[in-house]
């Protein structure tokens, strides 16, 4: 092997709809210098990269892996909740590098559990995670992340899919109602569209329009702390319901994959809330599946708490890409 595939430090980042988190690995799974630099504040990421570099001295880096809220399906990439626009290999050249490697940032969320400590996951529901079996990994934040990981002779295959794209399924009336507000707005109704910050702020809408209340104007952070707080019903309602859609979603997820494995929660929706999540009424809707119901009460659902598990995967990523050269 090269020099040049196993020196350090590595560039990695984890790049999502809202903020760039920027780290130097300068040892296998060893992490210097994390930063978090608003995506809005740079015209490029070639920009927002060197800006970090600089921060950190301009040391040369020969590799790097960036995940990023995106699907990666050739060499031009065009944010989906964001304004940026680049090419791979253009990328490449600009920060003269030999090798960079992007992925999705849920496979790389995906990849990362594969390291997470058991201090960093809580536990709702569920009995134990059986080995070598697939496990789901989900998660709302600016958007809705899906990704699996597979079990294999060489240890665990992420998937590399948009699943939070796939069509929302209502489960009750109020759903269906809701649904048909967000049908009516938007024509398709993705999961994503409840299930990300913006969703909850959706789902609040059109529960007020549906309770005949003049809605104030709240983002998901003021929603969540209204509902929890108590000083807001139609809050209580709206992280009830968001709760409650998880749980579906999450479980369709699970059949699917059959994630005997157990469930991950990702994202940095849930970690806020977690002693009202475990109440929530996320665990009942998760295992309501009429003849699979104990199929999927066995099921471990965790809340992961690592605070940086997008640089984690993608350094995870990098090292297998760069074995492999």
């Amino acid at each position: 092997m090269s020099s040049t595939t196993t020196n350090y430090p590595r560039l990695i980042a984890d790049i999502g709809g809202t903020n760039a988190r920027f780290a130097l690995e300068t040892a296998q799974q060893q992490f210097e210098h994390i930063e978090v630099l608003p995506c809005a504040d740079y015209d490029t990421l070639v920009d927002a990269v060197k800006e970090y570099l600089k921060r950190v001295g301009n040391p040369s880096i020969h590799n790097a892996a960036i995940a990023i809220a995106n699907p990666i399906v050739g060499d031009w990439v065009q944010m989906t909740n964001h304004h940026w626009a680049f090419s791979i290999e253009t990328t490449r050249q600009a920060l003269h590098l030999d090798n960079l490697l992007l992925l999705n940032d849920f496979t790389a969320q995906a990849l990362a559990i594969t390291q997470t400590a058991a201090e960093d996951l809580v536990q709702v529901g569920g009995a134990q995670p059986i080995e070598h079996a697939p496990k789901a990994v989900i998660g709302p934040g600016t958007g809705l992340g899906v990704s699996g990981l597979i079990p294999s002779p060489t240890g665990y295959v992420p998937l590399a899919g948009e699943g939070g794209h796939t069509s929302f399924p209502p489960f009750d009336d109020g759903e269906i109602m809701v649904w048909q507000y967000a049908k009516k707005k938007y024509g398709h109704v993705s999961a994503e569209r409840f299930l990300s910050g913006a969703g909850l702020m959706l789902i609040y809408e059109a529960l007020a329009e549906r309770e005949g209340v003049k809605r104030q104007k709240l983002t998901a952070a003021e929603i969540s702390e209204k509902a929890l707080s108590g000083t807001s019903p139609l809050c209580r309602l709206t992280l009830d319901m968001f709760c409650a859609m998880l749980g579906t979603v999450a479980s369709n997820l699970a059949l699917t994959l059959g994630a005997r494995g157990g469930v991950y929660l990702c994202g940095g929706i849930i970690p806020r809330f977690i002693d009202y999540f475990r109440s929530s009424p996320f665990r009942q809707r998760f295992e309501s599946k009429g003849r699979f119901d104990a199929y999927l009460a066995a099921i471990p659902v965790y809340i992961v708490q690592s605070k940086y598990p997008g640089i984690v995967g993608a350094a995870v990523a990098l090292d297998n890409h760069l074995q492999h050269l």
